[in-house]
């Protein structure tokens, strides 16, 4: 913008615009320091605005060089200012230092123009000044978490990335790119997919989209392509995030490269798988062993028998499992199949989810398989009309598995109490430190196991 004088009005002797006019009036009531000068850097007029922002009166500054406004590694600045203007250039928001009275140091935002005479000859320029401390303040902290935020994100073991709401990946950190190999200009939108495996990536869009759509959290496991052409393995997710009024703005991604894990795990379960078939093969060796150790002792034989293969039906469950948590019904559904093949619907199971430890599913089990070796041979299941129903639950912090026969031949507590019985009783008694009762019933044996949960439970 270039201002001129109003026609048949001069620059008075001082220099100053002519007293009392309008645009004197509008200057003076401005809240923003105005001043005009000479191209010679003589102050010409200063505003009342201009008084509080520098601290310097306008007796002080008229007829003075602007000068002593600038810093001293500033005055190249201003010649350039000054170039520019007498090339007839207008500078607009130009962000800046300038000097205090008191000399310190002030942020403004600097606007100048070139001002004109009647013969449109450039006689000296209007500078409009506003502090910008506050603007100056957030660009500098906008800046530091900038930089901040870059630091973080390019220096992160993960792959990471950040996707406009409908799923289209508009930013990737720095180890995306030298992970890939590819540039921001292949991988814009969706191209992503190129770098996934031909296997997974119809599986992986199709969940992802899913998820874009119900606006929920994505996690997914698939290969991606690296720079060196080699497949890895990556545990990838992705969390919306909501501004506060709850609107979606983007989603944040990561890729965690698991494959050196994935190999372990691997190994791992075929190590587990080797010591699973030796442990077997050594448990049918005790099997052969007991029935030549006791000839003519068949009860003894096949009781010991079947008590090793509740040990070999844990051991499989176990490795199943990775020797971690194994749910009650699972364990249940393992040790009592060879009795459901037997008397199908009459035996009934139900019960929450709960998650056991390895020791607990094995002491658990071999309880199971006693119990129901014993119904088979004497309890309920030894007559047609007979039913087992085994019920768990959780309650106040407490576990507790039942056992209760009925419709079975009566029952009365055995003169002795063998191994069997302890191993119903007293192993878990002590192992789960909770309680285990067996009772003969007139209806029929009924065995309740009540013990704290996390006693039992995976945590």
């Amino acid at each position: 913008m270039t201002a001129s004088l109003p026609d048949g009005e001069r620059w008075d002797a001082d220099g100053g615009l002519p007293a009392g006019s309008l645009l004197s009036a509008i200057v003076e009531g401005a809240e923003d320091a105005i001043i005009s000068r000479r191209l010679d850097g003589q102050v010409l007029s200063w505003n009342r605005a201009a008084e509080r922002l520098f601290g310097y009166s306008a007796e002080e500054m008229i007829g003075r060089s602007i000068d002593v406004l600038i810093p001293t590694d500033r005055m190249d600045e201003e010649a350039d200012i000054i170039a520019r203007l007498a090339a007839g250039e207008t500078l607009t928001s130009l962000q800046t230092i300038r000097l205090r009275k008191d000399g310190a140091p002030l942020c403004v935002s600097l606007t100048t123009s070139p001002v004109r005479d009647a013969n449109g000859t450039i006689i000296g320029a209007s500078k409009i000044i506003r502090d910008s401390g506050s603007w100056q303040a957030a660009q500098d902290a906008l800046a530091r978490s900038e930089r901040r935020f870059h630091m973080l994100a390019d220096n992160i073991a993960q792959l990471a990335w950040i996707a406009e709401p409908d799923g289209a990946i508009h930013w990737y950190n720095r180890r995306w790119y030298e992970y890939t190999g590819t540039s921001e200009e292949e991988m814009v939108g969706w191209g992503w997919r190129a770098v996934h495996h031909p296997d997974h990536v119809e599986r992986v869009v199709r969940e992802f989209r899913a998820c874009i759509g119900a606006g929920t959290y994505w996690e997914d496991t698939f290969p991606l392509r690296g720079a060196d052409g080699e497949y890895r393995w990556f545990l990838s997710r992705a969390k919306p995030v909501y501004d506060a009024k709850g609107r979606l703005m983007s989603w944040f991604g990561t890729n965690t490269d698991i494959t050196k894990q994935r190999d372990q795990g691997a190994a791992i379960e075929n190590l587990l798988t080797e010591v699973n078939h030796r442990v077997k093969n050594t448990l049918a060796t005790i099997q052969v062993l007991a029935r030549r150790s006791a000839p003519g002792n068949d009860d003894f034989a096949k009781r010991f028998v079947r008590r090793i293969e509740a040990l070999t039906i844990n051991q499989d469950l176990l490795i199943d499992r990775h020797w971690g948590e194994v749910p009650v019904g699972d364990l249940v559904a393992a040790q009592l199949g060879f009795v459901r093949r037997r008397v199908g619907d009459r035996l009934r199971c139900d019960g929450p989810d709960v998650l056991l430890t390895a020791r607990s599913a094995e002491t658990l089990g071999l309880a199971l398989h006693e119990l129901a070796t014993n119904a088979l041979k004497h309890g309920a299941f030894s007559e047609p009309g007979g039913e087992v129903r085994v019920a768990w639950e959780v309650k106040d912090g407490h576990f507790t598995m039942r056992w209760n026969e009925a419709g079975g031949p009566p029952v009365t507590t055995p003169d002795f109490l063998g191994f069997g019985s302890a191993v119903i009783r007293d192993v878990p008694a002590a192992t789960f430190g909770g309680e285990a009762v067996l009772d003969y019933t007139p209806e029929g044996a009924c065995w309740r196991l009540t013990c704290p949960l996390e006693a039992v439970a995976a945590h």
